[in-house]
């Protein structure tokens, strides 16, 4: 894993299923991130928003600055290994 990089930033929130699996497959794969609960948090929506153009969610903010909204695991698994993160 990268070292210097900056963490991945995960954008969701507990009530959306999308949401858990993300976080779950983050979990699973040991992938180190920054949750961002958008319920606690409701003004970090406008963030989530600016980073994507779009107000669905999970929003996957990733080291290199590209992004994912409501990814499949495979999007995700993908990415992280283009990343070298897993």
């Amino acid at each position: 894993m990268t070292t210097n990089a900056t963490p991945l930033t995960l954008f969701g929130a507990d009530w959306c299923r999308d949401c858990r699996r993300t976080k779950a497959q983050l979990d699973e794969l040991g992938v180190e991130y920054e949750y961002v609960d958008l319920v606690a948090t409701p003004e970090a929506a406008d963030v989530a928003h600016e980073i994507s153009g779009r107000t669905n969610i999970p929003v996957v903010l990733y080291p290199d600055a590209t992004h994912h909204v409501e990814p499949s695991n495979d999007d995700v698994a993908t990415k992280l290994r283009e990343l070298s993160l897993i």
